[in-house]
């Protein structure tokens, strides 16, 4: 099964999501990703035609049941079988104080971050379950263990991804399939648009390492969760920070 696989990548319009799809295309000639995305597709089309034989765009509205399932059977009707390996990466945050956080800002994020998650997982299980062989793995946020002022939204939805991963990964202990979640810091490349120099170096000299992670750095930690060898490991939460928390 491993040497076949079809990977799914939400969010593969991101730094850490064409880091990713990057990083399997280039240590497994024989898999298959498929690249998750709703808009700004440049820089995954980009990179489908460097690897247009194995890489290719898969349009997907994460919050939509039906477009899941548009998805994965597109999937099986290009790669000659169904999802075995799913990264759901996308997601998104609106921070604001709860006191004045609107029911839209809520809502969004939580379906954005954690309903989206829900439907992903649902949408491969029954391949998955069928071939007794798979692969979860979902990405939270730090924000998630070390939750910060004005993300209360944010924070619940990845917490929300966090207990949906273990309860999920019981389900699936007996049937080859493993799920299992990282909670990344802060990311080269993926930093809030609106940080100053100043905010940027604060936070650097508050994390033990003094950096940020370099997107392939977390792109490691995925491939090997998605591994034959990471067999035994799921349910798993890692925390990757440079030991911030």
């Amino acid at each position: 099964m491993e040497l076949n696989r079809r990977i799914l990548i939400t969010g593969a319009n991101g730094a850490l999501g064409l880091c990713l799809a990057r990083y399997f295309l280039e240590r497994d000639a024989a898999c298959h990703v498929f690249l998750g995305v709703r808009e700004r597709r440049d820089r995954a089309e980009a990179l489908v035609a460097d690897f247009s034989d194995r890489a290719f765009l898969c349009p997907l509205e994460i919050t939509s049941a039906e477009a899941w399932a548009a998805a994965v059977a597109q999937i099986e009707a290009e790669s000659g079988g169904p999802v075995n390996v799913l990264i759901n990466n996308a997601g998104y945050h609106d921070d604001a104080l709860l006191a004045s956080m609107t029911q839209a800002q809520w809502s969004g994020v939580i379906e954005g971050n954690l309903s989206s998650v829900f439907l992903g997982c649902q949408s491969v299980m029954k391949p998955m379950m069928q071939q007794r062989w798979g692969r979860i793995v979902n990405v939270a946020s730090l924000s998630a263990l070390h939750s910060p002022a004005g993300q209360t939204n944010y924070a619940a939805a990845k917490a929300g991804v966090i207990g949906l991963t273990q309860s999920l990964a019981k389900e699936t202990a007996r049937l080859g399939i493993t799920v299992n979640v990282i909670c990344p810091g802060h990311i080269e490349g993926a930093l809030p648009a609106n940080w100053t120099e100043e905010q940027i170096k604060a936070v650097k000299r508050d994390t033990p390492m003094r950096r940020f992670a370099r997107p392939e750095e977390i792109a490691a930690v995925v491939f090997f969760l998605a591994s034959a060898e990471a067999s035994y490991m799921t349910g798993a939460a890692l925390k990757l920070d440079g030991a911030l928390v």
